[in-house]
């Protein structure tokens, strides 16, 4: 179990940001380990036959499935929700020397290199010019973003804002304590002591550095900690990563009988706040239309909306809860299920500063 102990000043310094680029990081991690009857195998399905060749390789050797991650490579976000593009220049940014470091300290970690093969030789490479190293991981994350997370990213912001207001709704009503106990099954919070359930043993103390947290749907089903400089962060899989893939849902004859398929559908998915980018992302309609129907479902009651930023969110209001729990056959897919019968024990993870 690793501990972050908080003082009063960290304590009033616990913000949250998305980050694409991490999203890319971890997505690798799925890529080689993930099951294709997973949370996300439709999105490996997808995937896995577009990529090959020397991006690959080099990717998934500074990228282990499991173990050690570099801190070089999340690059805290300055602000909430950065852009792909402005994380990647700030990764470009880093110092080679601690590169070099980081790199060298993963070629050594017994989990992370198990079974590492013909990547041993790759990372000695990248060892031995860091700065042209950082140059061609830079470039490869690139390419791997364009090819493998951006054409999703659309639906993924839209899950990750949505859970973002949902957990400052929590700070808001209850505080750290209640924030905390709903985040994820392997964290806790005590006092002034955040536990997270890991493979090792460690405490930390935040220092005044405050605490960023990142919700990341490759994160499944992990928390991801790092403690090093300049702000520790807990990386976390967001409300509804069990959904996020699915391409349609279909109502039951009765509700749809009523609603229309559309309606019916849009009813089914909005037990979590959802954006019309979001839903229409989900469901492949088009945003107007789907705005057209959450405006007929918001106006006898089914639906209610609030805004976030620049963002409307969409729930079912508790007489849409209600209508949607008299039909059972709505209620679940395949990938709902699978989201509650999985384990909330971590992956392993790093001894040293970011790990699973």
């Amino acid at each position: 179990m690793i501990r972050l102990r908080f003082s009063v000043e960290d304590l009033g310094q616990v913000r949250f940001a998305t980050s694409p680029l991490w999203e890319a990081v971890t997505s690798l991690r799925t890529l080689t380990a993930g099951s294709p009857a997973g949370v996300h195998g439709p999105w490996l399905a997808e995937v896995r036959p577009r990529l090959a060749g020397d991006d690959l390789d080099l990717l998934t050797a500074v990228v282990r499935p499991a173990g050690y991650l570099p801190d070089f490579l999340h690059p805290i976000p300055p602000r909430r929700a950065p852009g792909f593009d402005t994380s990647l220049a700030a990764l470009a940014e880093t110092d080679p020397r601690l590169v070099a470091a980081e790199l060298a300290h993963l070629a050594q970690h017994p989990l992370a290199m198990r079974g590492a093969g013909r990547h041993r030789a790759v990372l000695a490479e990248l060892i031995a010019d860091p700065r042209s190293a950082l140059a061609r991981i830079v470039a490869a994350l690139d390419r791997y973003w364009r090819v493998a997370v951006a054409p999703y990213w659309p639906r993924m912001r839209a899950l990750l804002h949505a859970d973002l207001a949902h957990r400052l709704e929590e700070l808001a009503t209850g505080g750290l304590r209640q924030l905390f106990r709903t985040l994820h099954p392997a964290v806790g919070f005590d006092g002034d002591t955040l536990s997270v359930v890991k493979y090792y043993d460690g405490t930390a103390d935040l220092r005044q550095r405050g605490l960023l947290l990142i919700p990341c749907v490759f994160a499944w089903p992990d928390v991801i900690v790092r403690t090093a400089d300049p702000q520790p962060a807990l990386t976390y899989s967001p409300r509804g990563t069990g959904r996020l893939w699915e391409t349609g849902t279909h109502g039951s004859s009765a509700l749809a009988g009523v609603l229309g398929d559309s309606r019916a559908a849009i009813l089914v998915q909005l037990d979590l706040p959802m954006s019309t980018t979001h839903l229409a992302a989900l469901l492949g309609l088009a945003a107007p239309t789907v705005n057209v129907h959450l405006k007929a479902l918001s106006r006898v009651g089914l639906v209610a909306f609030r805004r976030d930023g620049h963002h409307v969110l969409y729930q079912r209001t508790r007489l849409g809860d209600e209508l949607v729990e008299a039909q059972p056959r709505l209620r679940a897919t395949p990938a709902n299920a699978e989201v509650r019968r999985a384990s909330p024990i971590s992956s392993p993870g790093s001894g040293r500063h970011c790990g699973r």
